[in-house]
């Protein structure tokens, strides 16, 4: 274990590293791997309780804080109550990152390595880590997968958890991935039409720049032709508080300038500086199921027919051909499509966890649909929720959502 401290403007930074096992509950298997957080605390926090924060993704490592300006921009809200522990989920970061070194690996190595780096093996290391700091409870807020990551927590070590804070991350509990890919698809075309009411020029934008995919005439800086599904997977953009207006600028953009070029690169989702996003992603919501490209096979005939019709967090089998970064994944990610992935919920657990807390639950939510966050959270009655229609997927980058739940948690007047 190696802890140092340090001073990150007027914050306190300890940097904790555990090594744990990979595959935790079999003694057979001697593999370890490193688990790293940060611990930060304020002027005069330091006895303050812990907060985890666990990041949304899967794939993704833990922002990293500063303080003027203020990043996280809810960090400031946690730190009048909390010491915060951003902990870099296994294989992020720098908790033995995954990344194109491993490939050599082999296929088969690496797709069993990537099966233990789910939300399940996420848990036992955060109890690693809450022992480490000597904390008999700490709280978690869980961001989007972050609050996938919660329920499973839940569902195993309820009794470590003081509170629990979800933003867009009540999982559906019970359901095979299909239907939670069908329904995200019917909320991408209402926001793709909420779109075009509001800018119905940019239809006839978006068919042309579909007409330039097709015949193979978009080409960015990395040399990835462009597929007309990575061009209509700009609707990701459309679950974000302020997206539409990435968007909006992009489709405004001439596509044979380089400026058109380098921003929709920036733009597409799914990038490969974190390989895990794209290569195991469906696998976040396989509870006891192989995903076998569930958005790929579940597509509706209209979004088949119509290209405007944007989507958003939906992977596709053929960006292993047309993505020049995913290419080298390809055989991994075919491997992990077919894995049989164990169950990580159990609905009784949840429902005698006693779990206290409180969840955002964005109504517009494009990638955890409410129908199936209203149906998790009859399983936690302690945790008060906010349906909210302020905020899209993202709205935890705003100022205001942690502080609105820390009230409802603690029965303060809501401000």
């Amino acid at each position: 274990m190696a802890v140092t401290t340090r001073r990150m403007q007027d914050l306190t930074v300890e940097d904790h590293t555990i090594t744990v096992p990979l595959v935790w509950g079999d003694d057979t298997d001697t593999r370890t791997i490193e688990v790293y957080a940060a611990v930060i605390a304020r002027e005069g926090g330091a006895d303050l309780p812990y907060l985890v924060y666990l990041q949304g993704g899967p794939g993704s490592e833990a922002p990293r804080p500063y303080h003027a300006p203020v990043a996280p921009s809810w960090l400031d809200a946690a730190l009048e109550h909390y010491r915060v522990v951003m902990i870099d989920q296994r294989g992020t970061g720098r908790s033995t990152p995954i990344g194109d070194a491993d490939l050599a690996r082999g296929t088969d190595e690496l797709a069993e390595y990537i099966t233990h780096l789910r939300a399940d093996g996420i848990v036992r290391d955060c109890e690693a880590l809450r022992e480490h700091l000597g904390a008999t409870t700490w709280s978690v807020l869980g961001q989007s997968f972050g609050g996938f990551t919660t329920l499973a927590y839940l569902s195993t070590d309820a009794s470590s958890l003081r509170e629990v804070f979800f933003t867009g991350g009540l999982s559906a509990i019970g359901r095979h991935p299909d239907e939670v890919y069908a329904l995200t698809y019917d909320k991408l075309r209402d926001g793709s039409e909420r779109y075009y009411r509001r800018f119905p020029h940019h239809r006839d934008t978006v068919r042309r720049l579909a007409d330039l995919t097709d015949a193979g005439k978009i080409v960015l800086p990395d040399g990835e032709v462009v597929a007309t599904s990575r061009l209509r997977s700009l609707g990701m953009l459309l679950g974000s508080n302020h997206g539409w207006q990435t968007l909006h600028h992009l489709l405004d953009e001439e596509p044979h300038t380089n400026a058109f070029r380098h921003d929709l690169a920036a733009a597409l989702p799914y990038g490969t500086r974190n390989p895990l996003y794209m290569v195991f992603h469906e696998s976040s919501y396989a509870d006891g199921s192989a995903t076998r490209w569930s958005a790929d096979r579940v597509e509706p005939d209209d979004f088949r027919e119509d290209v405007t019709l944007l989507t958003g967090e939906h992977v596709r089998r053929e960006w292993l051909d047309t993505v020049p970064g995913f290419r080298p994944w390809k055989d991994v990610t075919l491997a992990l499509a077919e894995h049989e992935w164990p169950r990580v919920y159990d609905a009784d657990a949840l429902r005698a966890s006693g779990a206290h807390g409180a969840a955002a639950v964005y109504v517009n939510d494009l990638y955890v649909p409410v129908e199936y966050s209203l149906e998790t959270l009859e399983l936690l009655p302690g945790v008060t929720p906010w349906i909210t229609s302020e905020h899209e997927h993202s709205g935890l980058r705003e100022g205001d959502v942690l502080p609105h739940l820390l009230d409802l948690a603690h029965g303060r007047r809501v401000r």
